[in-house]
């Protein structure tokens, strides 16, 4: 009889555990990745957040040794290795993967390798991968099961040719044409990495902007910055079909301008994910085909509780992790809070583009009277330095008592920086407390202190 016993070894289920095994409960930890020895970290350490940010960082590098060198006095003639930079990323993966392994020895978590399945409140069964099944009782069950890539019935993935983001990662070979169906981070990110090593790379986004949880002057920027590094990306552009053509597939759609094709010998479909409810028991389900949970992340069932991308909210690993948190708090008998207005959202191309709060559109539709501070980073000396200085940060704060309701950055450090926005955010911070934050110069965290100021009509530098 454990006390806690969680189904799914990924971000929100992997901290559930730690965090229930800190406060004395015993726990096990159900994994299906990696066969017989249970592989933890879940989608966003094998082929999500980990392996993509990898990418990310080399094909940065790549594009800056070819691009911008020059204009920093240093002469160089870079050669792609691939397979190198295919290696490094899959080490960057097992390095914290085995991290992840020591980490439950040292907490005396049982990992149970295995297809969990809930067979009632109390009871799960774990198939092994080869075959044999075994029984286990816990006063409290986790569901964890995390989330998986939406395919298009119009255009099925084969894994190939056409492929989701878990072999996006892992292509043997530079693509000639990259065509990503679906503009959200997703596929800008892989879009951005395999643009930068030398593909053509178009983007088809179905909705008015790209990123449409950003802002609409957020998301338009940093289409506008992709656009100038060579990404070709359309909007308004529906898919209705395709088919292979020998070493190509053709892609047809609808968009503003009437029927098009597009053709590529790589397309990638990135058009959301949705949880993976297989084994999850008899716990009722929303119209939207997530797990039903109330505010404390119970489920109808009692004793089973529900975290990450099987409940409602962004699929985020930092959002899954908080929850698990949560949860295991609220089994030790403590009383955790996790408000998911404070839970940041990032896009880490380049620039990067984060946000967290409310943003403009949302308050303004609210009914709210705000103030908006705007501050551009071509006026950062950092960001100059850098020869970044793409983007802007923009702050939104309550008119009459200046409390701040949400901050949204495009530009360098973006992902970095909306960390100090959310720190303030969480203590119901105003603008005027960023403003009077004495943040060191030079660095791009200027920038949000002088959005701050702006909001407040009294920006230095702009």
């Amino acid at each position: 009889m454990y006390d806690v016993l969680i189904i799914g070894g990924g971000p929100g289920g992997y901290a559930c555990a730690l965090r229930a095994a800190q406060l004395g409960l015993s726990v096990a930890l159900v994994e299906k990745r990696g066969g017989a020895q249970a592989s933890l970290g879940g989608t966003c350490l094998h082929v999500g957040c980990i392996p993509s940010k990898a990418l990310l960082d080399s094909s940065e590098r790549f594009w800056a040794a070819r691009h911008d060198a020059a204009a920093h006095g240093i002469v160089v003639e870079p050669r792609l290795d691939l397979a190198a930079m295919m290696r490094r990323k899959q080490e960057v993966v097992e390095t914290l993967a085995r991290g992840l392994d020591g980490l439950m020895r040292k907490h005396r978590i049982a990992v149970l390798a295995g297809r969990g399945e809930v067979l009632a409140a109390g009871r799960v069964r774990v198939t092994a991968s080869d075959g044999r099944a075994s029984e286990h009782a816990a006063r409290h069950i986790v569901l964890a099961t995390g989330s998986e890539p939406i395919s298009l019935p119009v255009l099925p993935c084969d894994g190939e040719r056409i492929v989701t983001s878990d072999q996006a990662i892992a292509f043997r070979e530079v693509p000639p044409r990259l065509l990503v169906i679906g503009g959200g981070a997703i596929g800008l990110e892989l879009g951005s990495v395999w643009a930068r090593l030398g593909s053509a790379v178009t983007v088809l986004e179905a909705t008015e902007e790209v990123c449409p949880f950003l802002d609409a002057d957020v998301a338009a920027a940093l289409r506008q910055a992709l656009t100038r590094q060579g990404l070709q990306i359309h909007c308004r552009v529906r898919v209705s079909g395709g088919e292979r053509r020998g070493e190509a597939v053709l892609v047809r759609g609808e968009g503003p301008e009437g029927p098009r094709q597009w053709e590529a010998e790589r397309v990638l479909v990135a058009v959301g994910r949705r949880p993976h409810l297989d084994g999850i028991g008899p716990v009722a389900l929303t119209e939207r085909g997530r797990v039903r949970v109330d505010e404390q992340l119970r489920t109808s069932v009692p004793g089973i509780w529900a975290i990450g991308d099987v409940v409602e909210g962004p699929m985020l690993a930092h959002k899954a992790e908080e929850e698990g948190i949560a949860v295991a708090e609220r089994i030790a008998g403590r009383r955790p809070l996790v408000d998911h207005d404070l839970i940041p959202s990032v896009v880490y191309t380049e620039p990067e583009a984060a946000s967290v709060g409310r943003g403009e559109a949302r308050c303004r539709a609210e009914g709210r009277a705000v103030r908006v501070g705007r501050f551009p980073f071509a006026a950062n000396g950092r960001a100059r330095a850098a020869g970044q200085s793409e983007g802007f940060v923009k702050v939104i704060a309550e008119a009459e008592s200046d409390r701040l309701l949400g901050v949204a950055i495009v530009g360098p450090r973006a992902a970095d920086l909306i960390g100090i926005a959310a720190a303030h955010l969480a203590y119901g911070g105003s603008s005027e407390d960023i403003a009077r934050t004495c943040l060191p110069h030079p660095t791009a965290s200027e920038a949000l202190r002088e959005a701050a100021l702006a909001a407040l009509g009294r920006a230095l530098h702009a």
